[in-house]
C-alpha cells in the first residue's frame, strides 16, 4: 500500500509539473498575443475590403467631392501642321489629378440692435439656436476632435496641434473635453433604446476585460448582438456588475460567453460556452500531458463544428444530436479513468481541493455539456464567442495609448461613444455622420436612408 500510494503520488507530481512547464499563449489559453512571444513564422494579411463593405462606406460620407472636367482640344496636327479644328473627334484619352483643399468655413450673424421710439427699448434681433455664445464651433469640427480621439485614438495633445494646423486656432485640453461630454450625454436615449433591443434578442454575446482607470483596475462588460454594441464600465467584473448593468437578470434569450461562474447564476436564460476557448484549453492539456480524453474532444468540436457550418439549416438533426452526446458522454467517461485520482484532504484542513488544469477542464466539460454543444442544436447559437471579443478589442489598444484614464467619466463617456460608433459602423455609417447626428439630437436606432444632401 506504501509504494502503491508513493506511485500515484509521483503520477499526480509528473501531470502538474508537465502543466506548469508547458508554456501557455493565444492557441493554447485565454492569454491575449500582446502577453505571449511573438511568432515570427506567422504572416500577417492585408487590409481587404469586399465590395459591399466599400459601398456601405461610401454611402455615408462626410466629405464634399468637386469634379472639374476640361478638354485638351486638338486645333492642328503636331507632324504636319494640317488645320484639325474641324475634323470630328474619334476619341478620348483620360488623366486624373486628384487633390486635397483644406478650407475653413466662418460663419457670422450680425444681430441688429434698434430702439424703439415708442417706448424707448433697445431690441435686439434673435441669433441662431446653435450660436448661444460670442464665439463657438460647429458640429462638424467636433464630430472630427470626437473622432480622432475616441475611434483612431488619437492622443488629445496631437489633436489639438492637428486642429491648429487646419483653422490656425488651437483648442485647449478642457474645450476638447467638454465636447466629448456632450456627445456622452446626448447618447443617453440611444443607450436606452439600444439596451431594450437587446433584450429582445435571441442571441448576446457578452464578455469583459479590464481597463485602468485613475490607477485602479475597471472592468469593461460588453453585450453584443446583431448590429448592436453595448459597453459598460464597472468597478467589478463578476455578479455585482452584472446586477447593476441590469441586461442578464432581464433577459430571457441564450448568452454567449466564457466559463465565468457569475453568468451562470442566472437561471432565466440559456447559456452557450464559447468554442474557440475550450479548443485552446484542450489544446493545452494535449500539449502538455497529451490525455486522450482531450484530443478526442478537440477532434469531436471542431468535426462537429465542421458539420454544422456545411449545413444550411446549421443544426443537427436529433438522431446525429443524440449520437453525438453519446460519443461526448463516452469521451468524458474514459477521460476520468485515464486522469490520475485526486488526492484527498489532509485533515484539519479546509478549502477547496488542489486541482490540474486537466482536472477542472474535464469536470467543466462535463458539467456544462448543454453549453458547449448547443451550437448544434440552436440554429441561431454560434460556435464562438468571437464577435464580443472583437469588441472589446480596441479597448485594449486604447488603454496602450493612453495608459489610464484620469477620471471615471471619461472613460464612461469612451465606452458608451465607442458602443455607438461600433453598432454605426456595423451599419454602414461614416463616424463623422454619425457623431453629428448624435449631436444633433438624432441619434439613429434603425438604419437610414437619406440622400446625402439631408445628412449634410
Amino acid at each position: 500500500m506504501l509504494i502503491q500510494g508513493m506511485f500515484l503520488l509521483f503520477e499526480v507530481l509528473v501531470s502538474v509539473f508537465l502543466e506548469k512547464t508547458t508554456r501557455k499563449g493565444s492557441k493554447n489559453s485565454s492569454l491575449p498575443p500582446s502577453q505571449t512571444e511573438k511568432d515570427e513564422s506567422a504572416t500577417t494579411s492585408g487590409d481587404r475590403k469586399s465590395k459591399g463593405e466599400q459601398d456601405t462606406l461610401d454611402r455615408f460620407s462626410n466629405s464634399r467631392t468637386v469634379v472639374k472636367r476640361r478638354d485638351a482640344k486638338v486645333t492642328d496636327c503636331s507632324i504636319c501642321g494640317e488645320d484639325l479644328r474641324n475634323v470630328p473627334c474619334i476619341g478620348h484619352e483620360r488623366r486624373t489629378k486628384i487633390d486635397i483643399v483644406f478650407e475653413k468655413v466662418t460663419e457670422h450673424v450680425d444681430a441688429e440692435v434698434k430702439e424703439c421710439p415708442s417706448c424707448n427699448s433697445t431690441v435686439k434681433g434673435e441669433f441662431p439656436k446653435d450660436m448661444p455664445g460670442p464665439l463657438q464651433y460647429g458640429n462638424g469640427l467636433k464630430a472630427w476632435l470626437i473622432n480622432l480621439i475616441i475611434a483612431q485614438m488619437v492622443a488629445i495633445g496631437r489633436a489639438r496641434k492637428m486642429v491648429q494646423t487646419l483653422i490656425g486656432v488651437e483648442l485647449s485640453e478642457h474645450t476638447i473635453l467638454k465636447y466629448v461630454i456632450q456627445l456622452y450625454v446626448a447618447l443617453e436615449g440611444w443607450e436606452g433604446s439600444a439596451k431594450a433591443t437587446v433584450l429582445q434578442a435571441k442571441v448576446v454575446h457578452s464578455d469583459e476585460t479590464s481597463l485602468r482607470v485613475e490607477k485602479k483596475n475597471y472592468w469593461i462588460h460588453v453585450y453584443s448582438t446583431g448590429d448592436i454594441t453595448l459597453k459598460y464600465l464597472h468597478r467589478k467584473r463578476g455578479r455585482e456588475a452584472v446586477e447593476d448593468i441590469g441586461i442578464l437578470p432581464l433577459y430571457g434569450g441564450v448568452v454567449i460567453h466564457d466559463c465565468l461562474a457569475s453568468y451562470f447564476t442566472y437561471g432565466n436564460c440559456e447559456h452557450g460556452l464559447c468554442g474557440s476557448h475550450l479548443l485552446r484549453e484542450l489544446t493545452f492539456v494535449v500539449e502538455s500531458n497529451g490525455y486522450r480524453w482531450a484530443k478526442n474532444t478537440k477532434k469531436l468540436l471542431k468535426e462537429t463544428c465542421k458539420k454544422v457550418s456545411a449545413r444550411e439549416s446549421k443544426q443537427l438533426s436529433s438522431e446525429e444530436y443524440a449520437a453525438l452526446q453519446r460519443r461526448y458522454r463516452g469521451i468524458i467517461t474514459r477521460g476520468k479513468n485515464e486522469m490520475p485520482p485526486i488526492l484527498e484532504r489532509s485533515s484539519g484542513k479546509r478549502g477547496r481541493l488542489a486541482k490540474s488544469d486537466a482536472h477542472n477542464l474535464l469536470e467543466r466539460l462535463e458539467k456544462y455539456e448543454v453549453g458547449v454543444l448547443l451550437f448544434a442544436q440552436n440554429p441561431e447559437v454560434p460556435f464562438t464567442n468571437n464577435r464580443a471579443e472583437r469588441d472589446l478589442r480596441m479597448a485594449k489598444v486604447k488603454q496602450k495609448v493612453s495608459g489610464c484614464f484620469r477620471s471615471e467619466l471619461s472613460a464612461l463617456a469612451y465606452c458608451r461613444i465607442s458602443s455607438y460608433l461600433q453598432t454605426m459602423a456595423y451599419r454602414g455609417y461614416n463616424p463623422l455622420i454619425a457623431i453629428q447626428l448624435a449631436l444633433a439630437g438624432n441619434a439613429p436606432l434603425e438604419k437610414l436612408n437619406l440622400p446625402m444632401e439631408k445628412l449634410r
